[in-house]
């Protein structure tokens, strides 16, 4: 019932020789939040990953809008309460977004309000607009989506200046659009509320997409429908209820002005399908550059949507089955399809570079040279230090200095030639037989080899050895310097420079034990002069 025929004249489709095959069933492309970055699907929206839904503030949204300026809005409906929507840019990303303000106490209850919108913002799919975020500030209710920067369908249908969309291109925007209320319809979110040609926006692809925006009802009395009333669902007459049915109606209109590139009342169309004038429903400016076989399939499938009892409707997958043959021109673009540029987004402005964190205490010299990443100052200190911080850090029996100790020692002498001749690789291989004994620990050694790491372009080892020597000596401010030098090699700057303090801090603290044990040796001398 409903599918009425049509006469249309021969013809054969321009770009699809007769005979050729269906393509193949596509999988529906949906994205959630859970989706890795790197993932097919999420390859395919816009930009990237579509961020997390999130709650947004007041002020976060006006600095985004420019105040919520006029230049910036992009849409207005509804008459006595309209709702504007805005376009903006995210400060903290950068990431532009369209922003709808709905007028005050539209949604009284804010925790409706937050719930409608979460319940849409769970949705992620490659044919919608999704929704990003909200705000529920006072009286204030906004809602965040990503934003469209190639105009309506209704911009491209109707009001075209270069050229109109080609048949090709039309099927794929049904296609989408069935796709997208499908994937809904499937995850419990079957209403969509006053679809029509304004509610199909194009991406910086242009990729038609179904904008999110319909999903939730304009306000608080449950207003489903804003556009003429010649174009609203029957059944929503009626009884003022929206139904799953109620968006098959609606996806029946966009299909008549797909096919006629201009809003033709569905009773009026309907008239012409019904009397076989198919011809004049057709859009003039297609200048029969369409597959007669495929616009009757069209005309038939807005037939069955446009039907007066529900009952008597397709549901979305049975939208999605018919139109999915009908594609063509799969490998071009759509922005070539429609005429228009690519979209490139404004590539965000550099970040000022944070201020280099300042140590916290004065740094000594070994702290300086640390501190500025100069390794040849820290090559020449180490040099100069030997081992004096290495006393008391073994006590070998005397089996162990008489069986090991000459081949041990010779090791670290000649690991000892090659650091002072920055032979690091050498100093490498020489330490490493060294500590491998395991007989001797020596921070020095570990301080030491730490630097050739460095030197060999090797932090995550420099950064090892560093520690070792703390866990030799966990006092010694040289094992700290030294991991800071490498932190900061691994691009770790916030610990690097704690490193650095610490370092500095032990510097001070031994220092003055340093200072109160001179003056203890000297007290009793100054005593005995005063006496």
């Amino acid at each position: 019932m409903g599918c009425c025929g049509s006469s249309l004249q021969a013809g054969t489709h321009p770009e699809k020789p007769p005979g050729t095959a269906a393509p193949p069933q596509r999988p529906s492309f949906s994205l959630n939040q859970h989706q890795a970055p790197g993932s097919a699907a999420a390859q395919g929206v816009g930009r990237g990953e579509v961020p997390a839904f999130a709650e947004f503030s007041l002020a976060e949204l006006r600095a985004a809008t420019g105040g919520f300026a006029a230049e910036n809005i992009v849409s207005e409906s509804g008459e006595k309460a309209p709702n504007f929507v805005y376009r903006g840019r995210l400060q903290r990303t950068h990431r532009a977004i369209a922003v709808k303000k709905f007028p005050k106490m539209a949604w009284p209850d804010p925790k409706q309000f937050e719930e409608e919108a979460k319940g849409v913002g769970k949705l992620r799919h490659l044919r919608l607009a999704n929704l990003i975020g909200y705000c529920c500030d006072g009286d204030e209710r906004l809602l965040v989506a990503e934003f469209m920067p190639n105009d309506t369908l209704a911009k491209h249908l109707f009001h075209w200046e270069n050229q109109t969309i080609e048949w090709a291109m039309r099927l794929r925007v049904a296609h989408h659009i069935a796709d997208a209320l499908d994937y809904c319809s499937s995850n419990e979110r079957p209403l969509y509320h006053d679809l029509n040609a304004y509610r199909v926006l194009f991406d910086e692809n242009g990729d038609p997409r179904l904008s999110c925006f319909g999903l939730m009802k304009n306000s608080r009395d449950g207003k489903s429908y804003s556009t003429n009333l010649a174009y609203t669902p029957p059944e929503y007459l009626r009884n003022g209820r929206v139904t799953p049915e109620s968006v098959i109606f609606s996806f029946g209109t966009v299909l008549l002005d797909l096919l006629s590139g201009k809003r033709i009342p569905p009773s009026h169309a309907l008239d012409m399908i019904r009397g076989k004038n198919i011809q004049v429903l057709l859009d003039s400016h297609l200048e029969g550059k369409y597959s007669t076989e495929e616009a009757t399939a069209l005309v038939d499938l807005a037939s069955q949507c446009l039907q007066y009892e529900p009952r008597d409707r397709p549901n979305t997958g049975k939208l999605v089955s018919i139109l999915d043959p009908l594609q063509t021109k799969l490998e071009v673009p759509s922005y070539e399809m429609l005429g228009i540029p690519k979209h490139e987004e404004e590539a965000p402005p550099a970040p000022a570079p944070a201020p280099a964190p300042q140590p916290q205490h004065p740094l000594s010299p070994m702290g300086e040279a640390c501190s500025r990443m100069d390794m040849t100052a820290i090559h020449q200190i180490l040099v100069a230090t030997h081992y004096r911080d290495d006393e008391g850090t073994n006590e070998l029996s005397f089996q162990e200095w008489t069986q090991q100790m000459r081949d041990m020692l010779d090791a670290r002498k000649r690991g000892d030639f090659a650091f002072r001749d920055k032979d690091f690789k050498t100093a490498i291989e020489c330490y490493t037989q060294f500590v491998d004994v395991g007989t001797m620990v020596s921070p020095t050694v570990y301080a030491r080899r730490s630097l050739c790491h460095l030197m060999s372009d090797q932090p995550d080892a420099a950064l090892r050895d560093a520690m070792q020597a703390q866990c030799v000596y966990p006092d010694w401010p040289t094992a700290f310097y030294m991991q800071a030098v490498a932190l900061s090699k691994l691009n770790m700057q916030s610990d690097a420079m704690d490193m650095l303090n610490e370092a500095s801090q032990l510097e001070e603290k031994r220092q003055e034990r340093l200072w109160s044990k001179d003056a203890s040796a000297q007290s009793p001398l100054r005593l005995k002069g005063l006496c």
